[in-house]
Parts: structure tokens; sequence; C-alpha cells
């Protein structure tokens, strides 16, 4: 049984639960999603495996999970990263943020999102069961990939990358 830390609008745990009810329910909980990047300043992207409990087929970050009771953002990240698309790296919490979505499956992603980044130039070795493909990809490219075809991608890489462009446009403002 895989389970999910349940929490409040500030982030604060509530208790825990099974990670199937939790997105059955629709309650908020703990997730989080990292941004891979290598020296290029390319960021590498992955297609789920089309038989993922929701979302299959389509692209998304990095890699993305739940932190398990008692695991930090950074050590959850550093796990999953090695199991999703096997590479070793040390990701660093970069901001969070809360979404909600109703996906396919009739489940409901509802989630307290903690987005970390990390720079690698190694080669991704990915888990068929998570990934069925990768790429490295301009940042420029890939937002106006998403502009123009929205749904090949996840519901909270949007946002992620809704997020980044904001984020963006404000430091070359000031």
């Amino acid at each position: 049984m895989s389970e999910v830390i349940l929490v409040n609008s500030k982030d604060e745990e509530l208790g825990i639960l099974d990670k199937m009810e939790a997105h059955f329910e629709g309650v908020l909980h703990r997730a989080f999603s990292v941004l891979v990047y290598n020296s290029k300043g390319e960021m590498l992207i992955q297609k789920r495996a089309a038989d993922k409990y929701h979302s299959g087929g389509l692209w998304t970050n990095a890699c993305c999970s739940h932190q398990h009771p008692g695991e930090s953002s950074e050590v959850a990240a550093k796990r999953r990263l090695k199991e999703e698309i096997g590479l070793e790296a040390n990701p660093e919490f970069l901001y969070k943020f809360i979404y909600k979505a109703e996906l396919d499956n009739n489940l409901t992603e509802f989630e307290y999102d903690h987005v970390l980044t990390c720079i690698t130039d190694d080669k991704p070795v990915l888990n068929p069961a998570e990934v069925e493909d990768f790429q490295y990809v301009d940042i420029k490219s890939l937002m106006l990939d998403i502009q123009q075809n929205p749904t090949n991608y996840t519901f909270w890489f949007k946002q992620i990358m809704e997020n980044l462009q904001s984020k963006m446009t404000l430091e070359v403002e000031s």
C-alpha cells in the first residue's frame, strides 16, 4: 500500500491516507515535481508510460511522485529520480504551489506540489513501468509546444511552466 501525506493549505501535515483513496476523494496531499536541466540549459521531459494510473502517455517534467511519511522532499526527489529515470542527482527546493485537477479514471489531483530542480548531463535509464520516452528540449520551444499542443502535457507540468514563465517575465522586467 502506498500512502500520501495529507496537508492543509499551509502545508502542515494532517495525517496519511492511501494514495489511490486520496486521488479518488480529491483531498489535499503533498507531492513533488523535479525539473532536470543539462549544462546547455535544456529541460529533460519524460513521456509517462501509457498504462500509468492517470495521465498515461502525456509529457511531463523529469519525475514526480509523493513523499513517504517522514521523508523530506529532497530525499523523495532523489529516490524517485533513481527509480523512474535512473539518474543520481541532488535536487534542490525551488518553490511550492497548490493545484487541483480532475483527471482520467475518475481521479482528482489536489496537491501541494514541492518543485525541485537539478542539473546533470547523465543519460537517463528509463524504468518502462513509469516512463516510455524522454527528451531534452530548450525552454522556448517547450513553452511554444505547450501552447500549441496543451493536451500532450500533464496538468501539473503546464502549471509549473506557467509559474516559471511568470517568474522569468518578472526577472526581465525588474
